[in-house]
């Protein structure tokens, strides 16, 4: 099959560096899918911004929606039994509503995407030399000699040995940590000035995770490119991210800087997964801190915040109203009645323990997450409860910063 030669593009993008707006910029992106069992709000409105040569991490756990925004903001995903609302600017142009022939425009040379699962995303049937070459070739109009000798510069630059050699292996020739590079490589290859990992480090072990993140963020640095990093770890964005936006059921529920989200956690889920990390001062086989339930169901969402049944903070309230967007500081935001660090959120747990409440028992630690059972008649926490002193383990945390908003 012959290779077309570069086209004239449609649409014209100015230097990242001459930009006097953020290089992304999406409002209220809303993105459902049509089923036979209603409406899956994938996405629920998220915003964020992203200036040229900062990092986003984006976390949450599997099911947040956190993969189907990096294709949402990118157009790739497919037009059947799809909704999909919002803006998406990017370096000056609006992206939503534009042709597939347009967003070629933009595709691998504006904006790449580097896939969790390189096994799947690489052809199988087609040596690493033409995946590398074939956007070389048809988005920037390489010869075929050229084609070559930048992808062996590109496969040298990632770090893969005998890079001659590695464009005649097949994918699966490779091991996880070469796939995973050669990824990267073929992501890079066009010169993007947006690239979204998603979970770029998924099924490799520690060391190569970290080879491979250290890999992206002097290319980073290198090229001056934005990135947004998704992963369920915080362990992973915690000193690459300049901003981390926690995700939970298609809404971000908490945004900031990632000192700040750190030292001044506002909402409980983010609490919750700061938690469940593993620490190395802890004693060997000590019980891992789950978040007790599951996530809930995109196609029946509960009324009110959609955390509410696997919150120790829980409250009548939160099982009927949603929580706005509240602020916290410059440039931190979370969704949240009842926050982390706060008088009321202090108040709200104490309760809940009081109450034998099984998430909020979870949380201290008073019962095992595997122990729990759920109490008869207890659906939420009477105001008039008693509150434990304030030496109850996770009672009385110091959130820092000041709250505006909500009410």
């Amino acid at each position: 099959m012959s290779l077309r030669r570069q086209r004239t593009p449609h649409l014209e993008f100015a230097d990242a560096s001459e930009l006097e707006e953020p290089l992304l910029d999406v409002q209220d992106l809303r993105t459902a899918f049509r089923t036979t069992r209603g409406l899956v709000r994938a996405n629920d409105g998220i915003s964020f911004t992203l200036d040229r040569g900062k990092t986003l991490g984006v976390v949450g756990e599997s099911g947040s929606g956190k993969t189907v925004l990096t294709r949402s903001v990118m157009g790739l995903l497919p037009n059947v039994n799809l909704e999909r609302s919002g803006s998406v600017r990017f370096a000056g142009h609006e992206l939503m509503g534009l042709t597939p022939a347009q967003l070629r425009d933009v595709w691998g040379t504006q904006m790449s995407v580097i896939f969790q699962d390189p096994m799947t995303a690489l052809n199988p049937v087609v040596r690493v030399e033409r995946q590398l070459t074939e956007s070389l070739r048809i988005r920037l109009g390489l010869d075929r000699r050229a084609a070559h000798d930048t992808a062996v510069a590109l496969l040298t630059s990632v770090g893969i040995p005998a890079p001659e050699q590695r464009m005649r292996n097949y994918p699966h020739e490779l091991s996880g940590g070469m796939r995973q590079r050669v990824m990267i490589a073929i992501a890079l290859a066009c010169g993007p000035k947006l690239v979204l990992a998603d979970e770029p480090t998924t099924g490799l072990d520690v060391t190569l995770q970290a080879q491979i993140l250290d890999l992206l963020g002097t290319l980073q640095r290198e090229r001056s490119m934005g990135m947004i990093l998704v992963t369920h770890d915080l362990g992973v964005v915690a000193n690459r991210a300049d901003d981390i936006a926690v995700m939970y059921a298609g809404r971000i529920v908490e945004q900031a800087p990632t000192k700040d989200l750190f030292s001044h956690t506002r909402m409980p889920y983010t609490e919750a997964l700061l938690r469940s990390i593993p620490r190395l001062t802890e004693p060997s086989h000590t019980r891992l801190r789950a978040i007790p339930g599951r996530p809930p169901d995109l196609a029946a969402l509960p009324p009110g915040c959609p955390f509410a049944p696997r919150c120790p903070y829980a409250q009548d309230r939160c099982r009927v109203e949603d929580p706005p967007s509240r602020t916290a500081g410059a440039g931190h935001r979370f969704s949240c009645w009842f926050p982390v660090g706060s008088p009321e959120g202090d108040d709200a747990l104490a309760r809940n323990v009081a109450a034998g409440v099984p998430a909020a028992l979870a949380f201290t630690g008073a019962v095992p997450v595997g122990a729990l059972s759920p109490v008869p008649g207890v659906s939420a926490v009477s105001p008039d409860v008693g509150t434990p002193a304030v030496g109850t383990p996770g009672v009385g945390q110091p959130g820092g910063g000041t709250i505006e908003g909500g009410g």
